[in-house]
């Protein structure tokens, strides 16, 4: 593993609680504004940071919209392109074709 990645089975969990926490959201509330029971949001989220458990890919979307994050960032495997996914998300639309263009070789 290089010093840019992390381990397989520890992508998701990390990546979502990074997101988490990023965003100052508890993991009751997270759980909840996902769709979750109140009763067993806080558990639920708990038991996907520690990879007891993990989510389908539907409730991987619905999490992901409620942290402001693409789907793909929970599932980056590379610290690296992690944030590249970030920060792409989050540019402008024409710094996202202009991005694209240069990584591309098109500029």
């Amino acid at each position: 593993m290089s010093k840019a990645g992390i381990a397989a089975g520890d992508v998701w969990p990390k990546r979502l609680k990074e997101a988490r926490v990023a965003l100052g959201l508890s993991q009751k509330q997270l759980g909840i504004d996902a769709g979750l029971d109140e009763f067993v949001a806080s558990t639920r989220i708990n038991r996907y940071e520690l990879g007891v458990h993990a989510p389908d890919y539907q409730m991987s979307m619905r999490l992901a919209h409620v942290l402001q994050v693409p789907t793909a960032f929970l599932y980056c495997d590379n610290d690296e392109m992690a944030q590249m996914v970030l920060a792409f998300h989050r540019a402008p639309k024409a710094a996202r074709r202009h991005a694209l263009a240069a990584l591309q070789g098109q500029e």
